[in-house]
């Protein structure tokens, strides 16, 4: 089965990046924004693992408009009250820079990606 998204939307805050505690690599997570049409916004997690993550911190930024291409994944879980919950997230591999300030590039290189 083949399972690939790619969407373009704006990153609502900057990326937030812990360390696996397993293998000590890092790993990105932001929510991007996108049209749903009818003014209507969606919100998507993403999730940044290795030299992604690490682009992600150094050149991502609340507002920065991207494109992203992954695979959607679904989470399910049970909560406190013992209710079934889910929700979706993409699994970042590739990020595509369309609009930032141009914070982390060289020489103000914008709109090219790093990689």
């Amino acid at each position: 089965m083949i399972n690939q998204i790619c969407i373009i939307g704006n990153l609502g805050d900057d990326p937030v990046v812990h360390y696996s505690g397993n293998t000590g690599e890092p790993v990105a997570n932001f929510d991007l924004a996108f049209y749903c049409g009818k003014d209507k916004t969606g919100w998507i997690r993403c999730v940044c693992f290795k030299k992604t993550a690490e682009i992600a911190e150094s050149h991502l930024h609340k507002g920065a408009r991207i494109a992203v291409v992954g695979n959607l994944d679904e989470n399910v879980w049970t909560n406190d009250d013992n209710q079934k919950r889910k929700n979706h997230q993409i699994i970042v591999h590739s990020i595509e820079f369309i609009k930032t300030d141009g914070r982390g590039f060289e020489n103000g290189q914008d709109n090219e990606t790093p990689f």
